[in-house]
């Protein structure tokens, strides 16, 4: 399949009232979906960007979006500005590497052995930086072996969740 009839499907899936155009809440699942990272802060400044109706007398610009977002809730992306915003510059960077997200988790290795209790992961991952909710934890950590101890192997934990 090409990228183009990628987008557009994805685009489509996203569309759930099929008016052609996604919601802006769900922009940046639709981005993620399709092999990109931005966090929140990032789809916030992307949707404060964009334009309101679908149109826009000047192009797009991603290189350097607002600080703040100021936008009304029923704001609305169509499938030309989605691909602006897709194609944005450096919008498939990718999220880090295995080595950059074991060094963040070695601040919570008390004891340097690489385990860090499954309780404590939990919390880093709901409390501190790009916050997840519990629901989506309880998803990440399906998978996850947590020792007798209640401990996890974070190193094992960040190459299993990145080759998904």
């Amino acid at each position: 399949m090409s990228d183009n009839a990628e987008y557009k499907e994805a685009f489509a899936l996203f569309d759930k009232k099929g008016t052609g155009s996604v919601s802006r809440e769900t922009l940046g699942d639709l981005l993620r979906a399709l092999g990109q990272n931005p966090t929140q802060a990032e789809v916030a400044d992307i949707v404060a960007s964009a334009p309101r109706d679908g149109t826009r007398s000047s192009p797009l610009n991603l290189a350097h979006p607002p600080l703040t977002l100021v936008a009304p809730l029923s704001f609305t992306v169509d499938y030309k500005t989605f691909l602006t915003i897709l194609n944005r510059p450096d919008g498939f960077k990718p999220a880090g590497t295995p080595e950059e997200f074991i060094r963040g988790f070695q601040v919570f290795d008390k004891e340097g052995n690489g385990f860090i209790g499954a309780g404590e992961l939990r919390y880093v991952l709901t409390q501190l930086g790009e916050k997840m909710s519990d629901e989506e934890v309880d998803e990440l950590l399906k998978g996850v072996q947590i020792g007798p101890d209640g401990n996890v192997n974070y190193e094992s934990f960040v190459r299993t969740i990145l080759s998904q």
